[in-house]
C-alpha cells in the first residue's frame, strides 16, 4: 500500500538545510536534495516543498525527525489511502507539535474523547470551549504558518519517493 503528501519546510536557517536533507533521507530511505529558495516572509532563511510517496505513517515518522529544531517551521501531510486516515503534522518553534487526523474529504477528524475532554475543560471553566476546538483544530498554528504559506506560491516543488 503506498500513501502520498507533501513537506514544506515552511522556514530554515541556511545551515540546516544539509541536516534537514539527511534527516527525511533517513526516513525515506533514499538520498534527498531539495530545492531551497528564501522565505520572503523572515529575514535570513529559507523554504523548500517535496512531493513524498510511502508507505502510510511516512509522514509522523518525518515529522518526529524535524520536531524540536529551534527555528524550523514545517507542515507535512499525508493523504488519506484505502483503509487508512491521512494526517497534518505542523510544528512552530513558539507552538510546538500539532497533529491532526485527516478524513477521506480532506477535513480535521476530532476523536470522541478530545472533544469530551475539551467540553470537561470547558465546564469546570479552565477555558472556553472555542479556545479548546481552536487547539484541536490548530487554529494556533495556521495563523503563525499563514505568511508563510502565502510566500511560498509558486515555489519549485520536487518529488520524493521512499525505498521500498
Amino acid at each position: 500500500m503506498s500513501a502520498r503528501g507533501v513537506l514544506y519546510v515552511h522556514s530554515a536557517q541556511p545551515a540546516l538545510c544539509p541536516h534537514i536533507e539527511w534527516a527525511v533521507a533517513g526516513v525515506l530511505g533514499v538520498p534527498v536534495d531539495l530545492t531551497w529558495t528564501p522565505q520572503s516572509a523572515a529575514p535570513n532563511v529559507v523554504r523548500s516543498q517535496a512531493e513524498w510517496e510511502g508507505h502510510p505513517g511516512i509522514a509522523a515518522a518525518i515529522a518526529s525527525s524535524l520536531m524540536g529544531w529551534q527555528r524550523l517551521r514545517f507542515e507535512i501531510t499525508e493523504d488519506p489511502s484505502p483503509g487508512v486516515d491521512g494526517s497534518r503534522h505542523a510544528y512552530t518553534p513558539t507552538l510546538g507539535a500539532f497533529t491532526a487526523v485527516i478524513g477521506a474529504s480532506g477535513d480535521i477528524m476530532i476523536p470522541e474523547d478530545r472533544l469530551r475532554a475539551a467540553m470537561m475543560k470547558s465546564a469546570s471553566g479552565r477555558c472556553s470551549l472555542e479556545e479548546e476546538l481552536d487547539l484541536l483544530l490548530g487554529r494556533p498554528w495556521d495563523e503563525e504558518l499563514e505568511p508563510f504559506r502565502y510566500a511560498g506560491d509558486g515555489a519549485p516543488v520536487r518529488w520524493l519517493h521512499a525505498a521500498v
